[in-house]
């Protein structure tokens, strides 16, 4: 089963390769819908309907997005995305291409499915409509939903008639009945009536079912002949209507397993006249299951638990059934994959006596079953295959059968046998006879890369020289002529050969495999030696009929040659046709079942035949033009005769001009891949193709130019066109502004008027606006009057008001300044508390202010001791240094390794440096760490107690490293010793500056502690 993914394609093919649908489950193709989302997720199918040929069907998912797949040509487009869920689909059968669409807003549209345009678009239902049904003629359509069902004219668009019931009944569906003028509408209390289309009468009223099998329907199917009503419900009985007698003439009991129908189709059939035979059940589990309403037997079914269907369609002529899937998925079925089972040949009428073999045939080796009312053949034993023989056998036998043995079982000369013996083969079996006798090797992809090539260039422009009414027809005449061109590139040249292949593909129009490999077996045998002379006819076949027809009917042949008729007037055009310009359907037919079941020949012999049962009215043509038209057009002439004069020539034409000794005999095409056919003179071929492909360039290049020139014309004419439509314009603009200006002035004239009444009624309105005015003004004077007044009063009660509430808040005011007068009694004595505490805290602070001037006086006699050391070290460096000097004149002279020596102590010399300014700059730090501190002690005097241990600390670990430093720094130069002396310096004046600062920071603290003790004595004043 192959599966399909629109995507968000709006066309493509439908399979990728050809279908071989299985008989189990009849797939031919399994349709899904999926978005390219970060998460794709499924477009649901909702519903799907086919055309009128049965080839195309339309179908809509819940998004609105509606497809058309053409499943003859492997094609599907987007026709239209209306946004909304459809509800219902049906084609229009007047205009094909046209179809309806049911929407979830209650509306109904019509779109075109080639060129994807909206048609028309009508409103009127006020709920969903779930069924649309259009009458044969395609001129109205019925659409119905559960209140009402309209009647639309197709050809306006306009609502005809509309069917109100009451809301208690309610519809179950209203449809035309095919081939017919009458209406049928269902409803939900099981009436059914029948209405005539035109004047809208009842016509009749089918009788309540018994009460015995009552069931509520819902469901309903018609047959082609529109006689026999199906109607079904939530049960698993199912009634059968006669809708000529009008009463129920059966009732069928579905299986246990069925409790709901959901839905009933009817399955056409090609020759049951339109009354089928064969009805669709599709119950509540999903499963739709076909059985035959005459015998009451389960044919085939499909769909299953885990698969189930939603809604089915079948086409009109039988071929497909198109299903919505539960899954939202679309399956379209093969009915003749279905039902290959079922419609298998019946057993063959001729008996042939079989040998029996010399082990002898026991009773157990010859079983027969009997399963599900089917009687099987016995089964043949696999160690001892019988012979079979005619009952005239000649020491050759054995070969002529396994010669005349062909596929699928049957047997040449039993064919043979039976041919003879009714004249032509079933018309039921036909197909699958020619088939078998012609051994088709169904080259899918072999026949799927021929097609792929396209269609071939001397078979662009067919419908000029063949215009065929039927646009399925000539596609399929196209490809099949396309096929054989590219098969063999003398097929592109011969011009004969849309002649010679069109009844074919007529016949074989809905299988193109079957189409090619015919006419391509055709052409390698019954075509032999027909291109050895090309582009001329064939002589030499022509040659071969001349000299049978010489020999069986002189007097023909003479009276031929007298009025120069050649063999390419009363052989060839029978020849090149297939003989399908003289005979019908039916005796072409007859006469291809006795070509296809002998040897190639027996085309020759039958234009021999044909001529000599004409001779009669040919011995009367005199004319040339007479020959002409007999010889492309039907005569009255009865085929059987033909072949059984056929057959008489093929027995007593004498050997040596018979055709049969100078054709091979008959030989199939091979399988996997096609022979090659090179049986033609190919520089003849070559010739020709290149010529015509010079002729095409040039033929192109001269399109090319006349486009051109064309185009310029148009040009040339839609500039002329233009300049004169200008010229009418400016003339017609110039006559408007004329006619304008008369009109202004005698507007103008009518506004002088108007003005004039307009001052008059002002003056009129002046005189009446100032009598108000005076009115108004004395009306106005007496109102303030009034109200001043009123406001006169109003403030004299106010004034009293205002006076009443001064007094009241007099009183409470002094209540206010007693208890005012509290409050601050407690506030002094708190102040008084707070005064005492605050010059406890200020004389804790001197304290500690006179403690840290100790701890600086103490830290500068530290300095001074320190800077003694330092001296020390320095007259120490000195000394060291004097003695290095020394060592280095001595080492000097000895040798230059010193001098890198040298080089190494100037780098440590160097580092040393560095170190000595790091020092300077760590105490020049410390300095100016000492001096912030000090400041943020004078600010905070409640955490003096805390900086003498902090400043303790910190001189403590700022000794340790000057230690360091002084050891470190043993080895300087005089030069360190200079730096020294003015750091020295530095911090002396740092220092007198820092015991100014703090000198000043306790002057500050003692004033600001005087005005304190001051403040409270202050208040309580």
């Amino acid at each position: 089963m192959q599966s399909t993914d629109l995507g968000t394609k709006e066309s493509g093919k439908i399979w990728h390769r050809k279908p071989s649908p299985a008989t189990r489950d009849g797939i031919i193709v399994n349709i899904i819908h999926t978005t390219s989302d970060y998460l794709p997720k499924v477009l649901r199918f909702l519903n799907v309907a086919f055309d009128s040929s049965g080839d195309s069907l339309i179908a809509g998912d819940h998004q609105g997005n509606i497809y058309v797949f053409d499943l003859s040509g492997n094609r599907f487009n987007l026709v239209h995305r209306t946004a909304q869920a459809c509800t219902a689909l049906a084609f229009n059968l007047h205009r094909k291409s046209e179809f309806l669409v049911a929407l979830a807003d209650y509306s109904i549209k019509c779109f075109d499915t080639v060129t994807k345009e909206l048609v028309s678009w009508m409103r009127g239902h006020e709920s969903s409509v779930f069924s649309i049904s259009v009458h044969a003629s395609g001129r109205y359509a019925i659409t119905t939903s559960s209140d009402t069902a309209q009647l639309w004219d197709l050809d306006t668009f306009q609502r005809k008639r509309k069917l109100n019931i009451l809301q208690s009944v309610g519809i179950q569906k209203v449809f035309f009945l095919p081939l017919s003028n009458t209406i049928l509408s269902c409803f939900k209390d099981n009436s059914i009536f029948a209405w005539e289309c035109d004047t809208l009468l009842c016509k009749y009223q089918l009788p309540a079912p018994p009460e015995s099998s009552s069931v509520l329907y819902k469901v309903f199917a018609v047959t082609r002949d529109g006689r026999i009503l199906a109607a079904g419900g939530k049960s698993n009985h199912l009634h059968l209507w006669c809708l000529e007698a009008k009463q129920l003439f059966r009732i069928i009991q579905m299986p246990t397993k069925v409790r709901a129908i959901r839905q009933l189709e009817f399955l056409p059939d090609s020759f049951d006249a339109g009354s089928n035979q064969v009805l669709g059940v599709l119950s509540q589990d999903g499963i739709m299951r076909f059985i035959n309403i005459q015998t009451c037997k389960l044919l085939f079914e499909i769909g299953s638990l885990e698969e189930g269907i939603s809604s089915s369609v079948i086409s009109p002529h039988g071929r497909y059934i198109a299903s919505v899937m539960e899954n939202g998925s679309l399956n379209i079925y093969s009915v003749q994959a279905l039902t290959q089972e079922i419609n298998k040949p019946p057993p063959p009428l001729v008996k042939v006596i079989e040998d029996v073999p010399k082990s002898k045939v026991t009773a157990g080796d010859l079983k027969v079953k009997v399963t599900s009312g089917r009687v099987q053949r016995p089964a043949k034993p696999r160690e001892n295959k019988i012979q079979t023989r005619i009952l005239k056998q000649d020491l050759t036998g054995n070969f002529e059968n396994k010669e005349n043995e062909l596929s699928d079982g049957l047997n040449k000369k039993r064919l043979q046998i039976l041919l003879k013996g009714y004249g032509e083969y079933p018309t039921k079996y036909r197909m699958f006879i020619w088939r078998a006798l012609l051994q088709l090797p169904e080259n899918h992809t072999a026949f799927s890369s021929l097609i792929d090539k396209g269609v071939h260039v001397a078979f662009l422009n067919l419908q000029r020289k063949y215009p065929i009414k039927s646009r399925k027809l000539l596609r399929v005449l196209q490809r099949t002529l396309s096929a054989l061109a590219h098969w063999s590139a003398i097929f592109s040249d011969t011009p004969y050969l849309p002649l010679l292949a069109f009844p074919f593909v007529k016949l074989f129009q809905n299988n193109q495999l079957i189409c090619f490999e015919v006419v391509a077996t055709l052409i390698i045998n019954w075509c032999q030696h027909w291109f050895e002379y090309f582009p001329n006819p064939p002589i030499n076949i022509l040659s071969m009929v001349e000299n049978v027809l010489a020999f069986h009917d002189k007097e023909l042949l003479q009276h031929f040659t007298d009025h120069d008729v050649t063999s390419q007037l009363y052989a060839w055009p029978l020849l090149e046709t297939v003989f399908s310009e003289v005979l019908t359907r039916e005796e072409w037919l007859k006469l291809f079942d006795n070509v296809f079941s002998n040897h190639p020949s027996f085309l020759l012999m039958t234009v021999v035949a044909y001529n000599t049962c004409s001779r009669a009215p040919l011995l009367h043509c005199d004319l040339k033009d007479d020959f002409e038209y007999f010889f492309h057009h039907r005569n009255n002439l009865d085929i059987s005769v033909v072949i059984r004069e056929v057959y008489h020539l093929m027995d007593t034409t004498p050997a040596d001009i018979h055709p049969e000794n100078m054709l091979d005999a008959f030989v199939a095409l091979t399988k996997g891949q096609y022979p090659v056919f090179n049986q033609y003179p190919r520089f003849i071929v070559d010739y020709q193709t290149q010529e015509r492909e010079r002729i095409r360039n040039d033929e192109l290049d001269y399109l090319r130019e006349r486009q051109t020139v064309e185009n310029m014309q148009a040009e040339v004419d839609q500039q002329r066109v233009e300049d004169e439509a200008w010229y009418q314009k400016q003339e017609l603009l110039r006559k408007a502004e004329e006619a304008r200006r008369e009109m202004l002035l005698q507007e103008e004239e009518k506004m002088i008027q108007q003005r004039q009444r307009l001052a008059a009624v002002k003056r009129e309105l002046k005189v009446r606006e100032m009598h108000l005015q005076d009115a108004a003004r004395r009306r106005f004077l007496k109102l303030q009057q009034d109200q001043r007044e009123m406001e006169l009063r109003r403030l004299d009660d106010e004034i009293q008001r205002k006076v009443h509430m001064r007094d009241r808040e007099i009183a409470t005011t002094a209540k206010d300044l007693e208890m005012r007068h509290l409050e601050l009694e407690s506030q002094k004595r708190l102040y008084e508390k707070l005064i005492e505490e605050n010059l406890a805290k200020a004389e804790q602070a001197c304290l500690n202010t006179d403690w840290r001037i100790q701890a600086l006086h103490k830290q500068r006699c530290d300095d001074l001791q320190r800077n003694g050391c330092y001296q020390e070290m320095a007259k120490l460096l000195q000394e060291n240094r004097r003695k290095e000097m020394e060592v280095l004149n001595a080492m000097m002279g000895k040798e230059t390794k010193k001098w890198e020596e040298a080089e190494e102590k100037d780098f440590q010399l160097k580092s040393e440096k560095k170190a000595s300014a790091l020092s300077d700059a760590s105490r020049k730090w410390f300095l100016e760490k000492e001096m912030k501190d000090a400041l943020e002690h004078a600010e905070r005097p409640r955490n003096r107690a805390v900086v003498p241990r902090c400043l303790n600390e910190r001189v403590a670990s700022s000794c340790l490293p000057r230690t360091s430093q002084f050891n470190d720094v043993s080895e300087l130069d005089s030069s360190a010793r200079s730096s020294f002396n003015q750091r020295k310096k530095q911090w002396d004046s740092t220092e007198q500056g820092l015991l100014e600062r703090v000198r000043n920071l306790r002057q500050r603290l003692a004033a600001q502690a005087r005005n304190r003790c001051q403040t409270p004595h202050l208040l309580a004043t």
